[in-house]
């Protein structure tokens, strides 16, 4: 009977605790993660470059962001990270030989618009959730 109470004691101990964890995730982190994002726009230097060849032209495709931090991005897979408070996103890819990091301009559950400079292009990429 003892040991019983101890393995309930336990036990209801473990299930707060996980419950627990699930309620850590940021507002961020679930606006971010709980949808497909499609895109609405690519401007560099404020001028429309979708379908220009421009080096983050292949990035102009839906974008998911998983919890675990691996995303597709486009035509690309990889990984991201928050920075700065969750002020700023740190995407990596193979296909790129560096990160790119940006500023979160916006983020709300229907839209996300995040903002770069890149080879002194300042690059802005609109999207909606799908």
């Amino acid at each position: 009977m003892k040991n019983s109470g101890l393995i309930l004691i336990f036990f209801s101990a473990l299930f707060i605790i996980s419950c627990s964890k699930d309620d850590d995730a940021s507002e961020r982190l679930v606006l971010l993660t709980t949808t497909i994002w499609e895109p609405v726009s690519l401007l560099v230097n404020g001028v429309d470059a979708s379908g220009s060849g421009q080096l983050l032209e292949d990035f102009n495709g839906d974008v998911n962001f998983n919890e675990d931090g691996t995303g597709t991005f486009g035509d690309y897979a990889g990984t991201w990270a928050f920075a700065a408070n969750e002020t700023q996103i740190i995407i990596n890819t193979e296909a790129l030989d560096f990160p790119i990091t940006a500023l979160i301009e916006e983020l709300t559950s229907n839209s996300l618009i995040i903002t770069t400079s890149l080879l002194s292009q300042n690059i802005r990429m609109t999207f909606r959730a799908k």
